[in-house]
C-alpha cells in the first residue's frame, strides 16, 4: 500500500521556525491531495494546511500568514514550513495523503503518518 513518514518536529522557542517533512512510499500511482493536521490531548484532530495535486492550498485561520505547505512531486514529499511559532501551535502534527496506488488494479488510498511532536515553549 502506501506509507507516510514524518520528520522535523522538535522543541523551539516562541517566534522560531520549524519545517516538517512527510515522505510517501509504496506503489504510488497518484497523490491527489495532502494535508497537515494537528492534535492536542482531549481535542479533535484539526486541519492545519491542505494542498491538491494542482497546487491549490488552504489554511486554518490560526496559521494563515505564518505556515506554508508545499510539495515536491518528484520526491513524493510534502512540507510544512512553520514560522513565528506560538505556544498554542504545540501539538502532534500528522500528515495525510490520498490518491491511488497500483495493486492488481488501481486502488484508492487515504493514509496517515505516525505523527511528529512540535513543542513551542520558552
Amino acid at each position: 500500500q502506501v506509507q507516510l513518514v514524518e520528520s522535523g518536529g522538535g522543541l523551539v522557542q516562541p517566534g522560531e521556525s520549524l519545517r516538517l517533512s512527510c515522505a510517501a512510499s509504496g506503489r504510488i500511482f497518484s497523490i491527489n491531495a495532502e494535508g497537515w493536521y494537528r492534535q492536542t490531548p482531549g481535542k479533535e484532530r484539526e486541519l492545519v494546511a491542505h494542498i491538491t495535486s494542482g497546487g491549490t492550498t488552504n489554511y486554518a485561520d490560526s496559521v494563515k500568514g505564518r505556515f506554508t505547505i508545499s510539495r515536491d512531486s518528484g520526491k513524493n514529499t510534502v512540507y510544512l514550513q512553520m514560522n513565528s511559532l506560538k505556544p498554542e501551535d504545540t501539538a502532534v502534527y500528522y500528515c495525510n495523503a490520498e490518491g491511488q496506488y497500483l495493486d492488481t488494479y488501481y486502488r484508492p488510498y487515504d493514509v496517515w503518518g505516525q505523527g511528529t511532536q512540535v513543542t513551542v515553549s520558552s
